[in-house]
């Protein structure tokens, strides 16, 4: 149910979409007991099981941080709020009315999930702006004698998305902005990250500059909500820079070609899958129906993204 990642940092497998180690809640053992993302609503009876199993009650907890509103991410941080009365929900500061009054968020996630959005999210439990803490850019977050939480606005995969720097273990919590991480396949050795592309803010100049301010700071960990923790901080933030540079370059090619998302999100899956072969990854591996889901959201994020721009680009001829 959970798993140690180092001596205060833990994780809950959340089982999002009813799959193991898709999406996790950290726990992060200091003096106020802290836990980052809460993945969707059906997740929160695991991540009230991990905590038993940790040796705490839900009384404890004091901050539910969020990297950002997207429902796998923050959907349940309403319904495990109210078995949580002593915690305060932290939030970017573009997501804390998303938070209170959550129809926009809803509606989103109908968009892309439609009559799966019931299974998947429901239900979505609004935050009472009083339980809402609001850090942006450079604010901190003491939660022990020797410990404080450093936030960085970090867009690209979304605006009102966040990354938390950990001052002591020199690791950041990096939501999706910096992409993927398959558990699946670093069990076997294979390290492999892809960008998280997903509608409607994605922007690949913000997401680079993630990248790059990142890279700058040579973190120890990365902790990423889709799923688990890696060392090997430099060669992720290069690897999913390299990949976000082949979605953008395929996506681009795909739909001057006329085609959509589905055609883009298959075009990936055959790249993709020829180069994990070639790393050993049979055919039949768990990890391509994974990628296959994450293909096709992000294939619409960044047909978003590109119509966006040509109806910039009509505008701007016309004026």
């Amino acid at each position: 149910m959970y798993k140690q990642l180092n001596e205060r940092i833990f994780i809950i497998d959340g089982m999002d979409l009813g799959l193991e180690e898709r999406t996790g809640t950290y726990v992060i053992r200091e003096e106020e007991l802290t836990l980052i993302d809460t993945s969707a609503s059906p997740s929160v009876p695991y991540i009230k099981k991990g905590l038993e199993e940790l040796g705490y009650q839900l009384d404890q907890v004091k901050y539910i941080i969020v990297t950002h509103i997207h429902l796998d991410h923050a959907g349940g941080a309403g319904l495990l709020l109210k078995d949580c009365p002593n915690a305060k929900i932290v939030v970017h500061p573009k997501g804390a009315r998303h938070l209170v009054e959550p129809e926009r968020l809803i509606a989103g996630a109908k968009q892309v999930y439609g009559d799966k959005f019931d299974k998947l999210f429901d239900p979505i439990v609004p935050i009472p702006e009083e339980q809402l803490l609001v850090k942006g850019e450079g604010a901190q977050l003491k939660i022990g004698p020797s410990c404080t939480l450093e936030f960085w606005d970090t867009p690209g995969h979304a605006n009102h998305h966040f990354g938390i720097v950990d001052t002591k273990s020199n690791g950041i919590f990096a939501g999706d902005t910096v992409g993927i991480r398959y558990e699946q396949l670093a069990k076997e050795g294979i390290d492999f990250f892809l960008p998280s592309t997903s509608p409607n803010q994605f922007d690949p100049e913000a997401m680079k500059h993630a990248i790059s301010r990142m890279q700058s700071q040579h973190f120890s960990a990365i902790y990423y909500g889709h799923f688990g923790m890696t060392e090997k901080t430099e060669m992720a933030l290069r690897q999913v820079s390299e990949w976000l540079d082949i979605f953008m370059a395929e996506a681009e090619k795909t739909f001057v070609e006329g085609f959509g998302p589905d055609e883009l999100a298959a075009r990936l899956q055959k790249r993709i899958q020829k180069h994990l072969q070639g790393l050993g990854v049979g055919e039949d591996h768990e990890v391509y129906q994974i990628i296959q889901l994450d293909l096709e959201v992000s294939a619409m994020g960044m047909a978003d993204y590109f119509l966006k721009r040509q109806k910039a680009a009509a505008s701007s001829e016309i004026q």
